[in-house]
């Protein structure tokens, strides 16, 4: 049976020696070799913290499997939760135009996410699911997988969108607003997680933002997100 740190720091038991709860962690689900279809099928029954009691599943990364470009989101939204597939939703359908506006094959990148379950609320009467960001706690526990497909992918290039896949990556000093749009190494991570491999990282805004923004700041948004990206195609061109 597989262990469930979630369910014991929601009991409050810890591991009997009154050191506390247990910390929310994905480790222990991660398998101990192969590739990205064992850790797929492995993170299915991830229970690293309580997500998964709510969301209808884990949505795990996806793309050719040896891309040079990786882009790393927050977390799954109500469709890619209800399909199981990363950004297929509105989000999704706006990144997928950005990268063809800036000369990106999407056939050949990897797309996931800093967390693999679907946070939310519920909107009362209409009952919807409204996206909730994740916590530190959260995003803590499910960085194994992340840095579990950073090292079977090896991308030259990750680009993170969004607060939370830039806190991920580049830690929690990071502001989308002051550090985005300029390739750094991956090896800056305050805490050390990067590999020595020659990584880089640029940050720019989800494209959840854009749909969000006002009708007068939308158009700029979405340029400035293009913009970003055709920096980081151009990076790639001139390795």
């Amino acid at each position: 049976m597989n262990p469930d740190p979630a369910a014991n720091t929601a009991r409050g038991g810890g591991a009997g020696d009154g050191a506390g709860p247990e910390p929310y962690d994905a480790t222990p689900f991660l398998p101990k070799r192969g590739r990205l279809p064992a850790h797929r099928r492995a993170a299915a029954d991830c229970r690293g913290c309580p997500l998964y009691r709510e969301a209808t599943g884990t949505v795990f990364g996806r793309g050719a499997p040896d891309a040079r470009l990786m882009l790393v989101g927050e977390q799954p939204g109500d469709q890619e939760d209800r399909e199981g597939v990363a950004f297929v939703g509105p989000a999704g359908r706006l990144l997928s135009r950005a990268l063809r506006d800036a000369g990106i094959d999407e056939e050949g990148i990897y797309l996931t996410n800093a967390v693999k379950h679907f946070k939310f609320r519920r909107d009362e009467p209409r009952k919807r699911r409204i996206h909730k960001p994740p916590s530190l706690r959260e995003m803590t526990a499910c960085r194994p997988w992340l840095e579990a497909e950073l090292r079977l992918v090896s991308p030259e290039l990750v680009v993170t969108l969004g607060a939370t896949a830039g806190r991920s990556l580049l830690g929690p000093s990071f502001r989308v607003g002051t550090d985005r749009g300029v390739p750094r190494p991956l090896t800056e991570i305050e805490d050390g997680a990067g590999d020595g491999t020659d990584v880089r990282v640029l940050a720019t805004v989800h494209p959840s933002a854009v749909l969000r923004a006002r009708d007068g700041d939308r158009e700029g948004m979405y340029e400035g997100l293009v913009t970003d990206l055709r920096t980081a195609a151009e990076a790639l061109e001139a390795r």
